[in-house]
């Protein structure tokens, strides 16, 4: 018998939306009931934040859910118009920025210079003489594998290589958070395998990071945390983990025998696909009880198990489940451009 067993067997019971809750580590970032209005009209309402320190933690939606806004509500950019922030301990973000690293959604470097001296002058804006940001800025090049283009010009770099520049400007200061807006943008398939690597290895050595985006896969292999955003609230706000649980496993069985005692254990709406060499393949969800009831019913009853296995649901369906499809639809839509722009800038 094959078995693929998953290591967080669902329980059997949904999770409420959960409260803002951490472990024991200090918060980053918090920020509690959020409002900001532009014009008279409503782009944010009521958003709760809780961050970590050393966590990476990501603000998914689709564009203009509020991801940008409350970003740069929490920065300082912007002030609130309700509601209250603490960054690093401060509730003034203005005192911070030789702390903070931010990479914007507009991107932006002077055309004419050398990477080296682009990520030198950010270096400078955040309290480094020219000389060590220039130090700083080779290494950092040299580091994340781009150090063959620390003296070509902006304006000669592909769209990825600029990015990736402003990127590593805004690690120059070695900061203790780093805020990234939507930063896999316009990168091709390997630039952002390489970011994910970079904001891995920052939380390793205990640097907090919060980036927005509308690809959930990036979430989804980088995330501890999560705040799920649309049309300005924030529906969830917890562990990716937490999320996922909300829906029920998904059961593929493979057994060799039809029908026996053992059938009661398996959910009413569950209907076999009759093989035509005997036996029966049975797809359904685990929606009350847990793993080890049914398997010791299938064992116990001789269902004669031939394969099994027991799959969690992903982010994409808990996002469904939590924002609502039209939310959902929106973020598969620019999902499926920002693939088509990474296979253009490939």
């Amino acid at each position: 018998m094959q078995q693929a067993m998953t290591q967080e067997p669902f329980s059997g019971e949904f999770t409420a939306a959960p409260q803002i809750a951490t472990d024991s580590r200090p918060l980053a970032i918090e920020a509690k009931g959020l409002v900001k209005r532009f014009d008279g009209t409503l782009a944010v309402d009521g958003v709760d934040i809780a961050v970590p320190e050393g966590s990476i933690f990501g603000i998914l939606g689709p564009n203009g859910a509020g991801k940008t806004t409350t970003l740069r509500m929490l920065l300082g950019i912007i002030d609130p118009d309700e509601g209250t922030r603490s960054v690093l301990g401060s509730d003034d973000p203005h005192r911070l920025a030789n702390r903070i690293g931010y990479l914007p959604e507009e991107r932006g470097l002077y055309p004419a210079m050398k990477a080296v001296d682009a990520i030198a002058f950010v270096g400078a804006l955040r309290g480094l003489s020219v000389k060590e940001g220039r130090k700083r800025g080779l290494e950092i090049l040299e580091a994340h594998g781009f150090g063959h283009i620390a003296q070509r010009q902006i304006r000669a770099m592909s769209k990825g290589q600029a990015q990736t520049v402003q990127l590593l400007a805004t690690l120059v200061h070695d900061p203790a958070l780093v805020v990234l807006d939507e930063p896999f943008s316009g990168l091709d398939a390997i630039s952002q395998g390489k970011l994910e690597r970079t904001i891995r290895g920052l939380a390793e050595k205990g640097t907090t990071v919060i980036f927005s985006t509308h690809v959930l896969a990036h979430a989804e292999r980088l995330c501890e945390r999560i705040a799920i955003i649309a049309g300005g609230k924030v529906p969830f706000h917890g562990l990716v983990s937490t999320a996922r649980d909300r829906l029920p496993p998904q059961v593929h069985l493979e057994t060799r025998e039809r029908d026996g005692p053992w059938r009661t254990a398996l959910p009413a709406h569950a209907e076999p696909q009759i093989k035509a060499t005997g036996g029966a393949l049975w797809n359904f969800s685990l929606e009350d009880g847990g793993v080890e009831p049914l398997l010791t019913a299938l064992v116990e009853g001789k269902a004669g198990i031939q394969a099994l296995s027991i799959e969690r649901a992903g982010l994409h369906d808990a996002f469904v489940a939590i924002a609502g499809e039209a939310a959902a639809k929106q973020l598969d839509e620019e999902t499926g451009l920002a693939a088509m722009n990474t296979a253009e800038a490939s």
